[in-house]
């Protein structure tokens, strides 16, 4: 008897574990998604809006707006592989890129977006802090 419902919280156990995880990062992944989806509809001021200061701000050089300059960026995005969480920051690993994302009282902001490894040197992002 006590094997049977040994046996049973095992999958319970796991499913929770899958579950919290996916639960714990999906914060991160929405705000990845709404960056895209801003940037995707051709809404720059809102794309820049969900970036951190200092992303918006780099990308507000010689004379053009972020809202002009983000909607000119090689940002494929794409569908959610991966996310990861670490502190207040966080890696959203998307078909078309990655993101890379912190998190402020106010929820998670985008510092890096269209985001490519290259081997061991640090990844090369078209928006970045």
């Amino acid at each position: 008897m006590k094997v049977r419902s040994t046996m049973m919280a095992v999958p319970t156990l796991v499913a929770c574990l899958t579950g919290c995880t996916a639960t714990a990062t999906a914060p991160a992944e929405q705000a990845a998604r709404r960056f895209y989806l801003a940037v995707e509809s051709g809404q720059g001021q809102r794309a820049c809006s969900l970036l951190t200061p200092e992303a918006a701000e780099s990308l507000s050089t010689g004379g053009q707006t972020c809202a002009t300059a983000v909607l000119g960026l090689d940002l494929p995005g794409g569908r959610t592989r991966d996310a990861q969480i670490w502190g207040d920051e966080a890696q959203v690993r998307l078909t078309g890129d990655t993101v890379f994302l912190h998190h402020f009282p106010q929820g998670w902001l985008v510092r890096g977006a269209g985001c490519r490894p290259r081997g061991e040197r640090p990844y090369r992002c078209e928006v970045e802090s």
